[in-house]
Order: structure tokens, then C-alpha cells, then sequence
């Protein structure tokens, strides 16, 4: 399973390149605030919405630590998706913050 850093995310997002990040926290946790443009898929919830991803995208998988996010790639990669963890989740991620 690949991953990254979250380094390597902000150096990604300061570049404006465009991401296709999904968060697979918990409602209340994404309250607390998202990565900018990031798509809120709780990890629960993933099998029954695999129809709005597109195979053809690559994903950039976050939770509150990474070991939600990494058994969501798991998944995703079973079914064929381009899916990198990011290494200790929303803990470790230290930029710009969205609420929705």
C-alpha cells in the first residue's frame, strides 16, 4: 500500500495540484475541520458509495491517525482504485483547515 507524509501532502497542496482526497473520519471529527477540498466519506459508509469515486482517479486517504484511512485503502485497492494513505492522519497534518 503506498503512503505519504503529510510534508508531501502540503508541498502537493501549496502547488495547487489537483487532489482527490477522502476523509474517513466520523461526522463529529470532521467538524473539527477538513483538508481544503477533501470529500467526506465515513470509513462505514464506503462500500455503499463506491459509485461517486472515479477509478480513474488517484485518492489520497486521511483519518485521525492512519489506521482508518489505511484499512479504507485496503478496501479501495481490492476494488481497483489508486489509493495512498496519509501517515499519520489529521494528528500529524499541520496546514490550512475547512469546515463545512
Amino acid at each position: 500500500m503506498k503512503s505519504m507524509e503529510t510534508t508531501q501532502l502540503l508541498d502537493l497542496l501549496d502547488a495547487n495540484e489537483d487532489l482527490y482526497i477522502i476523509d474517513v473520519r466520523e461526522d463529529e471529527e470532521v467538524a473539527h475541520g477538513m483538508i481544503p477540498g477533501a470529500q467526506h466519506i465515513a470509513l462505514g459508509t464506503i462500500p455503499e458509495r463506491l459509485d461517486e469515486l472515479d477509478v480513474e482517479k488517484p485518492y489520497i486517504v486521511v483519518c485521525k491517525a492512519g489506521a482508518r484511512s489505511a484499512n479504507a485503502c485496503a478496501y479501495l485497492e481490492a476494488q481497483g482504485f489508486d489509493v495512498t494513505n496519509l501517515e499519520g492522519g489529521m494528528l500529524a497534518y499541520d496546514g490550512e483547515l475547512e469546515f463545512k
